[in-house]
């Protein structure tokens, strides 16, 4: 399975996270805030097959942490998460470096369906688009 590296600073949903993905059978390095799971990134030279991050936490965000990793490690998926609607928004510059955003709360078929999809390079489904968007109805 794959080692996934989480950055999550509430302690509740840190411990739900990693249980959820080690029942799975993945490796999973969890961190209490963005500044740490950098220092581990680097400590393990990137060897992570998955970064998994919430965005607002404190020291370093996963924004921050997204940009960090996604530098040196490029080969790393990211998969970040949030409950503010805000900081969703932040991540949608990021649309080349992240694979998606899971929105808060998830329950832990949500969680598990969109970490492997993001393993397995799954496209993201976009379902809000109209047919102007899509390039249809010209």
């Amino acid at each position: 399975m794959a080692r996934i590296l989480l950055a999550e600073d509430d302690p509740s949903v840190r411990a739900f996270v990693v249980s959820a993905l080690t029942m799975k059978g993945h490796e999973v390095v969890a961190e209490e805030d963005g500044g740490l799971a950098a220092e581990t990134a680097d400590a393990e030279g990137g060897r992570f097959d998955l970064l998994l991050s919430d965005i607002k936490m404190p020291v370093m965000d996963g924004i921050a942490l997204a940009l960090h990793v996604g530098a040196l490690y490029p080969d790393v998926t990211i998969l970040l998460m949030t409950g503010f609607a805000d900081q969703r928004e932040r991540a949608h510059g990021l649309d080349a470096l992240i694979y998606d955003v899971i929105t808060k709360p998830f329950t832990l078929a949500d969680l598990l369906a969109k970490v492997d999809d993001a393993l397995t390079g799954k496209p993201v489904e976009v379902v809000s688009l109209g047919r102007r968007e899509l390039g249809e109805g010209h």
